[in-house]
């Protein structure tokens, strides 16, 4: 059936002529590669050639070229049952399906579904590997009745084995079932040793390395025993059937071409499996940029990409693709001009026919005040030239850079939402501190002395109910706090809450002193409540930092309060009540997304690179390409905002602190020229630097360098 339609689109010409028109050179060259034009007979073929390596640029084109490449394989007969397609979710995995029947369409009209409905090996590396793994369950061992667990079944029979070891009635805080989970899975993904892993990503849970051994060791028993397979191990176990050179050969065999989509975020275990299924390379296709490539914290490594081509004899062929269709020219000059000072990489240089006279804007601000301040501004002057809010975006390199930002949006009643990360007013930990302040400012607040009150362990519903019935009938609150009987589990707990609301409602802590009490007092909790309490605490300092803007306790809660936020959970959602809403992103969760007008925050070191990152040279080579990721989001214009003056929090030598910022060292004085330098708010007369200036600029620095040795 599928040969018989694959022969109609040869003898129909349509082929070549339709479809592929709308290519580039470079894109034409990736989709045609190994596949032979049809014969003098009408016969259409495909050879499994070697293998491809597709450097995509941002804004390239990839995921159109591989679906072209894809229909260009079907057309020419291969089965579409022997084409393995991988991407990196089911979505991504049913839109290429989706685009490969609309390419298909363009070139056999009615026939395109018989071709597209017949990919049945598409999907992400883990839903193949549990298909593998069920048709080949017996051969490894498997029992072929086995379940998988999802990431909270995981946690929750990690739990279960953390309990049965006893590591949970330790005196000290052992780590949580998920942040087990988190290092038991980055160990295996990496395929890495525990104490790497423990010293470079969790160095506060590395005390329990030993202990640690035991639970993972036990929870892998644990699975066996149960007939079950975590997330994790649908990778696992594929690298190990890939290590038996039968099973793979077997496995191998069942399709004569491979396509990955990303492959620049692939880690070591689907590496492996990829050269197990073709360990010659033949019919293989891997598409990626190790530009992009920005999630090592997932254990994704950008040397599969940079080493692919040597894996294989002959190597693999590197198809480049350069053309740009989402920025402006300006725009790719510079981001071409940063990751351009790479120690490794392949070259590659993105261009655009779209020509702009506008170059990126480096802005300079006094301190994060004034850059949330100045993004308001712009976003407000940008909305009201026509552009909408949605078409606008803030990335920055950590979710609680945005804080001071997000209620600055507040105050000014400008909607929003956020991606990666909480919500800075809606999650829960900065909603328990700001009601900690609400029920010192008016004990009455049953709102916020009911949300408090059941932060404390051992307290329920009831027993804040029958707290606050209390202090209503009472004319001492500090009284009635101290002497109300919580029982026996939460009382050591309960004196301290009291004697933090008593501290704050007398004044012994000036504000926003009051704002640090309470940190201290809500970090033990914080610890218990929450997996992820070292970034929620860096949320707290920065909370604290925004109410030292203020003038005191009461205009802090009353300007916060002038446009409550709508969220009642700690995801932050799209606002109900406006169609339209700024974006606000990380960077790592804005990769593949695109707007008209792009603002980076705290483009200073510090920041980018962040210090919490900058460990290793390969650390710091990712936060270049973090950068890189963020300013080709843009298609029209790109403003790097660089605060004087910021604040940074959990440094370990020196603790919380202001500091005095200078330029990302991504963009050092020999890029300038590609860049508009600017302040505000602007001096009189102020102008932005032309290219000259800055040359100008660039020549002097070097002369006075060589002038000093």
């Amino acid at each position: 059936m599928y040969a018989e339609t694959a022969d109609a689109a040869g003898r129909s010409g349509r082929a070549a002529s339709d479809y592929l028109a709308r290519l580039n050179p470079a894109q034409r060259a990736a989709v045609e590669h190994g596949v032979r034009a049809p014969s003098a007979t009408g016969a259409a073929g495909a050879q499994v050639d070697a293998p491809l390596l597709v450097i995509a640029g941002a804004g390239s084109g990839k995921t159109d070229t591989l679906a072209h490449r894809v229909t260009h394989l079907l057309i020419h007969g291969v089965d579409p049952r022997r084409i393995l397609l991988l991407t990196f979710s089911r979505r991504a995995a049913g839109e290429m399906r989706k685009r490969v029947e609309r390419i298909a369409w363009r070139a056999l009209g009615a026939d395109a579904a018989t071709l597209a409905s017949g990919l049945h090996w598409s999907g992400t590396f883990h839903g193949i590997g549990a298909r593998l793994l069920r048709e080949y369950a017996g051969q490894i061992g498997l029992s072929p009745t086995y379940t998988i667990h999802d990431r909270e079944d995981s946690a929750d029979l990690m739990n279960l084995v953390r309990h049965e070891l006893d590591f949970s009635t330790k005196d000290r805080r052992f780590p949580l079932k998920s942040t087990c989970l988190a290092i038991y899975s980055r160990v295996v993904n990496a395929q890495a040793d525990l104490e790497a892993v423990l010293g470079l990503y969790y160095p506060w849970c590395a005390e329990w390395r030993d202990e640690l051994r035991a639970l993972f060791g036990a929870y892998v028993e644990a699975k066996q025993k149960q007939d079950v397979l975590d997330y994790d191990d649908l990778l696992l176990y594929c690298a190990h059937m890939m290590a038996e050179p039968a099973l793979a050969a077997d496995a191998g065999a069942r399709f004569d071409h491979v396509l990955v989509d990303e492959y620049q975020d692939t880690n070591a275990l689907q590496a492996t499996i990829l050269r197990g299924l073709k360990p010659d390379g033949r019919g293989l296709t891997v598409v990626g940029d190790d530009a992009q490539s920005i999630y090592s914290f997932r254990a994704a490594t950008v040397r599969n990409i940079l080493d692919f081509p040597s894996q294989f004899d002959p190597p693999a062929r590197i198809v480049t693709l350069e053309q740009n269709y989402r920025s402006t020219q300006p725009i790719l000059e510079a981001s071409n001009a940063v990751i351009g000072l790479a120690a490794e990489r392949y070259t590659k240089h993105l261009w655009s026919e779209r020509a702009s006279a506008q170059r990126p804007a480096l802005v300079h601000v006094k301190d994060e005040a004034d850059q949330a301040r100045y993004v308001c501004a712009r976003v407000l002057e940008q909305r009201e030239a026509g552009v909408e809010l949605k078409k606008q975006a803030v990335l920055f390199r950590a979710s609680d850079h945005s804080g001071p930002l997000e209620v600055e949006l507040t105050v000014r009643n400008i909607p929003f939402v956020k991606f990666g990360g909480l919500k800075f007013l809606d999650a829960a930990h900065v909603k328990d501190v700001l009601a900690v302040l609400r029920f010192a400012e008016n004990p009455r607040d049953r709102v916020a002395g009911f949300r408090v009150m059941q932060v404390l362990p051992g307290v329920g519903p009831v027993t804040a109910g029958r707290a606050l019935d209390a202090l209503a009938a009472a004319d001492d609150v500090a009284h009635a706090l101290r002497t109300f009987s919580p029982g026996a589990r939460p009382a050591a707990d309960w004196a301290a809450f009291a004697d933090l609301i008593a501290d704050i409602r007398a004044g012994l802590h000036a504000w926003p002193a009051e704002l640090d009490r309470i940190r201290t007092w809500y970090e033990p909790h914080l610890l218990d409540r929450y997996d992820d309490a070292p970034a929620r605490l860096a949320d707290l300092v920065q909370l604290a930092h925004i109410g030292a803007s203020y003038p005191s306790r009461e205009r802090f809660l009353t300007e916060l309060a002038l446009d409550p936020p709508d969220a009642t959970s700690d995801e932050a959602g799209v606002p109900l009540r406006d169609e339209d809403y700024l974006i606000l992103s990380t960077i790592h969760s804005a990769k593949g997304q695109e707007w008209q007008h792009v603002f980076v925050l705290n483009g200073v070191d510090g920041c980018i690179p962040s210090d919490l990152a900058a460990g290793s040279p390969d650390e710091i080579e990712e936060e270049r390409r973090l950068l890189y990721v963020a300013m080709t989001r843009a298609k029209d214009t790109l403003e790097i905002l660089v605060p004087e003056r910021f604040y940074v929090t959990q440094q370990t030598a020196h603790g919380d602190r202001h500091v005095y910022g200078s330029r990302t060292r991504f963009i050092p004085n020999t890029l300038l020229t590609h860049f508009e330098s600017t302040s505000w708010p602007r001096e009189p007369g102020a102008q932005a630097t032309t290219p000259e200036q800055a040359r100008m600029h660039i020549d002097l620095a070097a002369k006075m360098r060589k002038m000093w040795g």
